[in-house]
């Protein structure tokens, strides 16, 4: 199903990469860029619980839309990666665990898949709050100013990028360590 409301929702994640990275491009104030990508991001964010919703509310569940759903939230979050190292509010050293332990987990979990061990790299409690965490810290730091004149939001980003990097490495240990009997079954 290439064309249902929910994998048309999985798109617009898609579709948004280029129009977040294009608001750094405006002849506006940074106050406003900011504002801009943030609900950008929030919104299209958002999509990822409301496809998955609609897809089961409207038992439009498809395999397309379950291999599209994880690929559109991977580019999401990496492009905003890129764009807050390029703005400096982000270190690249992040940037690169995150984005490299995206390639190894979706690399282990096709191998897994093809050997018929799927289920042994199932997406874990660990790894969905490792995305909450990092869901946070990306408007944050694409924010970066006072929210309610209260919330250093650059501040609390840093330190939520941080942790979702450390999340990050703790749920790629525990990915691996599921699969290691496994891969050394196989290999044997």
């Amino acid at each position: 199903m290439f064309f249902t409301i929910p994998t048309l929702m999985t798109w617009t994640r898609i579709v948004a990469i280029p129009l977040i990275v294009g608001v750094f491009y405006l002849p506006v104030d940074t106050p406003l860029k900011n504002l801009i990508a943030t609900v950008m991001f929030v919104l299209f964010a958002l999509t990822d619980w409301l496809d998955g919703y609609l897809a089961r509310r409207l038992n439009q569940i498809s395999a397309f839309g379950a291999f599209l759903d994880p690929v559109a939230d991977k580019f999401l979050v990496c492009a905003s990666l890129l764009v807050l190292v390029h703005l400096g509010r982000a270190d690249v050293f992040v940037a690169l665990i995150i984005i490299g332990r995206e390639i190894a987990i979706s690399a282990l979990r096709e191998w897994m898949a093809q050997i018929g061990a799927a289920r042994s790299v199932a997406v874990h409690m660990l790894g969905k709050v490792k995305t909450t965490v990092q869901m946070v810290a990306i408007p944050f730091l694409l924010y970066d100013d006072l929210l309610f004149g209260l919330i250093d939001t650059g501040s609390w980003g840093w330190v939520l990028i941080w942790a979702a990097a450390i999340l990050t490495v703790w749920s790629m240990v525990y990915y691996l360590q599921k699969a290691l009997p496994i891969i050394r079954q196989h290999f044997s």
